[in-house]
């Protein structure tokens, strides 16, 4: 304790303190920092700057990986956009054909209706002239020969007003029947 006190302040027997020039001892720390500075640069310099290098390259090349991942996730990102805005774009385009195409459906299926609808009617009305032309023509035939049978029975017979109008009665509830 006393040694090193006398190295670091002025010893109490006058002699100098470390402001004090000794050449000996400057020339000794010279040669032992140099000696240890050598030593550092063999054994520690070279290894501590090579796992220097290594980490900055290790670090440069985790950056540029992950600059990479970026830059793709980015380009899948701008894809998976495009392609949800195609999708979008073509759901609607379909969605609207399919209005389109039941609308006209609709349109069409209400046409058919209509003018089968109509041909039914006409059918039906064409129909009832046909059989009332043939029932009116049938009526006429009837009548007609109801009326010659009359007129024969009338003529073949001498009638008196009373077998007269048996006659002509009998030949009404023909006709009422018929």
């Amino acid at each position: 304790s006393n040694m090193f006190y006398n190295i670091l302040a002025f010893t109490p027997e006058g002699r100098g303190s470390l402001i004090d020039v000794n050449p000996g001892l400057i020339f000794w720390t010279v040669v032992t920092f140099l000696i240890l500075l050598f030593i550092l640069k063999k054994v520690a310099w070279k290894p501590i700057l090579s796992a220097l290098d290594q980490r900055e390259a290790s670090i440069r090349e985790s950056i540029e990986k992950a600059e990479k991942a970026k830059s793709d996730a980015q380009k899948i990102l701008d894809e998976n956009k495009a392609n949800l805005a195609r999708a979008e774009d073509e759901s609607r385009k379909l969605i609207e054909q399919s209005r389109e195409y039941a609308e006209k459906m609709k349109n069409q299926i209400l046409m058919e209706g209509k003018e089968q609808s109509k041909k039914i009617i006409e059918d039906a009305a064409a129909e009832i002239e046909r059989k009332k032309d043939a029932a009116f023509s049938e009526l006429k035939n009837q009548i007609a020969d109801i009326a010659l049978q009359a007129a024969e029975k009338l003529l073949s017979e001498k009638l008196d007003p009373q077998t007269h109008k048996k006659i002509t009665d009998k030949y009404i509830d023909e006709i009422t029947k018929n």
